[in-house]
């Protein structure tokens, strides 16, 4: 097998929501990817200690429990933006899904430590998988700038570029913000450094997740294929959810993105300069076009079908080739 036959080398940087297991169980399963390793972002929706509990869990089930895991700091880089407590607290125990109790326990090394780690003592360039906010790997990227070199691109689930934000004012959620999405939103100014980095950057905004939303018929789909415990427990996972497929008001966010790693031709792009709003106030955390940003490649369209064939028929594969 060529180098470039290879599995793709991921480190996955996660806040361990529920898209976030569907997303990480799917990669566990592809035969296209390598995990190195897992590093939780504690300042997204899941707290520290239960998302590396759930992160270990995830990698039990798909029977990696040689995957290292490591957890990062519990607060931005800058400013105090945070997912509301409810939420968090519903994400750490996992609406109520069980995992199995793996006998892996979490790496002594911080999760900028262990991402650095893994990233330079790869034979290859990595993919970073980053699907919460940004504060890991901008950190890594402050305390060890080499680690670019060593970074083929970041994939990230974040940002909304021509559409509203999705942080809606409700009962539990009093920040008024229309225009940010909840990843960059979390940590702008962590975003505003990676943007800057200079590393070649694939975003995979609301614009696009706003056209593959979850539904009660992928449900139904998913309950005739649960031929593997990673199928299973995705199905059980978006049966928690109906409340909100019912309200339309989830979407496959970080499934779509792991899904373009693997098969990126499912996607249209387009480079776009982009800077992000990092300073308070009614838009911070947006990200804007503007001549003085930078250019990343932001996806526009997916084949919301094919999106959805690959996943399940992935989820239920035993790493057989696609």
């Amino acid at each position: 097998m060529t180098a470039e036959n290879d599995p793709i080398p991921v480190i996955i940087d996660t806040d361990m929501a529920p898209d976030d297991w569907m997303a990480i169980l799917y990669l566990l399963q592809s035969s296209l990817v390598e995990v190195k390793t897992v590093t939780v972002v504690a300042t997204g929706e899941a707290h520290a200690r239960p998302g590396t509990r759930n992160a270990l869990g995830l990698l039990a089930l798909a029977g990696r429990s040689d995957i290292p895991v490591a957890s990062g700091r519990k607060t931005p880089l800058q400013g105090d933006h945070k997912w509301p407590l409810l939420v968090r607290k519903l994400v750490d125990w996992r609406f109520s899904l069980l995992l199995p109790r793996g006998k892996a326990k979490p790496s002594t090394l911080s999760a900028v430590e262990l991402l650095i780690k893994q990233a330079m003592e790869s034979p290859r360039k990595v993919v970073l998988f980053a699907i919460g906010p940004l504060t890991n790997i901008a950190e890594a990227m402050q305390q060890h700038p080499e680690i670019g070199e060593k970074i083929e691109r970041i994939v990230i689930m974040g940002g909304a570029v021509n559409v509203p934000g999705n942080i809606t004012p409700s009962g539990f959620n009093s920040v008024d913000n229309h225009t940010a999405e909840w990843n960059i939103y979390c940590d702008p100014y962590a975003a505003a450094v990676v943007f800057a980095s200079g590393t070649p950057i694939m975003l995979v905004p609301l614009d696009v997740t706003n056209t593959v939303p979850m539904t009660r018929e992928f449900h139904d789909r998913s309950a005739q294929l649960r031929l593997t415990p990673a199928a299973d427990f995705v199905h059980r996972t978006v049966g928690r959810l109906k409340f909100l497929i019912d309200r339309h008001a989830y979407y496959f966010w970080d499934p779509l993105a792991a899904v373009l790693i693997t098969h990126e031709d499912l996607g249209e792009y387009e480079p776009v300069k982009l800077r992000v709003s990092a300073g308070e106030g009614p838009d911070s955390g947006r990200t804007l076009e503007s001549e003085n940003g930078h250019i990343l490649r932001v996806c526009t369209k997916v084949d919301r079908e094919r999106f959805e064939t690959i996943f399940l028929e992935t989820l239920n594969s035993n790493r057989k080739l696609l």
